[in-house]
């Protein structure tokens, strides 16, 4: 590799001016900066002569850079002592590197990059069994505090009724939370037209995470969420009267953004919510309070009656539906089983989408048309 140690003892940075190696290889080689740093180091530590059978490896086209990059990691990562779980320590055989080494080689003409980080991460347990479980047990104490003191989220609004975000959390709480919206995401729980998107085509995975990922906070348990700082359990809505009857109207959230009043009564169906009703003069007519939502006995008695979703042709089950306010609860409904049914989550967006007109039939069943 040009960035590795011949390159650094041949100071090939400073004909540029470049201040490390990696900066000149950069530029020759358009790799970013930290592309072209991570091969430096690569380089380097593919001179020694323990990662010597790696480094040919890596030459002859029997291994990708990224596979070299972990069978390096794992290989200087063993330690040369252990401390034993009653405080005494073992040293750790020299030979244990090289036969690890020679082991994640072997390994990596059947295994990617992923698979042989796994590998080397307990690679002991191969070459020192006697020793893996307490370097394992070292290693996981020292990596969990520092995931827990690395948790992370932002949250911005992009004024354009979207949000974005990034977060850091320790990888056990990623695991499940994938875990969660991976099963939110079943296509098992949902029809073909709600798999499809806007064009007729399959939703990409990532569209359907991002699909349970609002399932996931807006079906939060009530019963669970703090007062201080809930999801949606207590959501402050400032609208006039007229604005909370209107089909085509906005209203103003407790934290400065909007959103259309029908998507305020579709949430109102699956959480609280408290309204601040203004008069003409600005004035609060009525601090409601928060609504009384479907309990557990009367969810579980919809779903006995309406099977799931009640919108003709759906099959999306009964455990996948939300609970619905025939009579809008914003409008005085009742929460009660003769003024609620079971709607998938598609068709309860078009029972509060103004755009669409739903038809409730002798049958129970509900159809919707576009309103022309």
């Amino acid at each position: 590799m040009p960035g590795g140690g011949r390159g650094d003892r041949r100071r090939l940075g400073d004909a540029t001016g470049a201040r490390d190696t990696h900066q000149w290889w950069a530029a020759r080689s358009r790799h970013t900066h930290a592309d072209a740093a991570r091969l430096t180091k690569l380089g380097r530590a593919l001179e020694d002569d323990l990662h010597a059978p790696t480094a040919r490896a890596l030459a002859d086209g029997r291994l990708r850079v990224e596979q070299a990059r972990v069978i390096v990691q794992a290989v200087d990562a063993i330690p040369a002592l252990v401390r034993l779980g009653d405080g005494t320590t073992r040293i750790i055989d020299p030979s244990a590197r090289t036969q690890a080494r020679d082991h994640l080689l072997a390994a990596a003409a059947e295994h990617d990059s992923k698979a042989l980080r796994r590998l080397g991460r307990r690679i002991l347990d191969v070459v020192a069994p006697e020793l893996g479980e307490a370097q394992e047990a070292a290693t996981l104490a020292k990596e969990e505090p520092r995931a827990d003191a690395a948790a992370d989220l932002e949250v911005n609004d992009d004024g354009n009724g979207r949000c974005h975000g990034r977060f850091t959390l320790p990888s056990h709480i990623g695991a499940m939370l994938k875990r969660h919206l991976l099963a939110l995401a079943n296509p098992a729980r949902h029809t073909e037209s709600e798999l499809r998107d806007e064009t007729g085509g399959w939703k990409p995975l990532r569209r359907r995470l991002g699909e349970a990922f609002i399932e996931y906070v807006e079906r939060y348990p009530v019963d669970a969420t703090p007062q201080t700082s809930g999801v949606n359990a207590t959501i402050v809505i400032t609208m006039t009267l007229e604005q909370l009857l209107g089909e085509h109207a906005t209203a103003l959230l407790d934290d400065g953004t909007r959103m259309s009043a029908g998507q305020a009564r579709r949430l109102a169906c699956e959480a609280g919510i408290i309204p601040v009703v203004l008069g003409t003069a600005s004035q609060p007519l009525d601090l409601g309070r928060t609504a009384r939502l479907f309990t557990r006995a009367q969810r579980i008695a919809l779903g006995l009656r309406d099977g799931g979703c009640t919108a003709r042709g759906c099959e999306t089950t009964a455990s996948g539906c939300h609970a619905h306010h025939d009579d809008p609860w914003s409008r005085g409904g009742a929460t009660d089983l003769t003024n609620g049914r079971l709607l998938s989550p598609r068709h309860h967006r078009l029972a509060h989408d103004s755009r669409y007109a739903m038809t409730v039939h002798a049958d129970n069943k509900v159809t919707f048309a576009r309103r022309t």
